[in-house]
């Protein structure tokens, strides 16, 4: 999919499913993506007084808590390249009392100074940015060095579970997709971004070719998503 063909198209799918996005979540997820989630904050480890950048924070349940371990000391930006997901994820930390900064910008184009930032986190965004090499560049850039940046994304399924995997993303999820979020192919475009999108090693990879040391995987649900870790040298 060429560049622009494939930024109108996330823009599309995430303006169609923003209203019903966090349900779908639970329902596609069976309310795992909060254990995910919840893991990805522990390998950032936040601490109070730290800068933390949450990219690509769509409905803000990462963002929010980060920001519980952060603030008020520290500081949590909050970005998101969709205005209505920023929307989203900017009212969830307002109704938790977290009142913070909210940009919105291209992943790729960081609108913040070098080394700015202790932490830098993705969750689920990273797959959706048309040349992800740039974006970690990008989040590199924005890191002091030894900062860290976290990565939780979709990755390879263990290879015995490929084929039960591919049924649940092509033939559940749309139906899901359609009679809870109105837009089945916005859960298909989700399905076909997970299977191009690199597999553990190679985002490791991408990782180091960026500018990080020390990098990590986390294996979770047998490996439907992952975790990486890499450290600014």
């Amino acid at each position: 999919m060429q560049a622009g063909n494939k930024a109108e198209k996330v823009r599309r799918v995430f303006d169609s499913v923003a209203e019903r996005y966090d349900v779908m979540n639970d329902l596609m997820s069976l309310g795992l993506h909060r254990a995910w989630k919840a893991f990805a904050v522990s390998v950032a480890r936040p601490r109070p007084g730290e800068r933390v950048l949450d990219v690509a924070t769509g409905s803000g349940d990462l963002a929010a808590a980060l920001g519980r371990k952060v603030l008020p000391q520290g500081e949590l930006w909050i970005t998101d390249v969709n205005r209505r997901m920023l929307e989203r994820g900017r009212d969830r930390l307002l109704d938790e009392g977290l009142a913070v900064p909210a940009v919105q910008c291209d992943g790729e184009r960081l609108p913040f100074p070098a080394a700015r930032f202790d932490c830098v986190t993705v969750g689920f965004g990273l797959r959706n940015m048309t040349d992800k090499d740039a974006a970690l560049a990008e989040m590199a850039r924005v890191l002091k060095p030894g900062g860290r940046l976290v990565v939780l994304e979709f990755s390879k399924v263990w290879k015995p579970l490929e084929r039960a995997y591919d049924w649940y993303s092509f033939t559940v999820l749309p139906w899901l997709g359609a009679r809870v979020a109105g837009d089945a192919d916005a859960y298909r475009y989700l399905a076909e971004s997970i299977r191009v999108h690199p597999d553990q090693a190679a985002l490791a990879g991408m990782l180091r070719a960026a500018g990080f040391s020390d990098v990590e995987v986390f294996n979770l649900a047998a490996g439907v998503v992952a975790v990486h870790c890499g450290y600014r040298f």
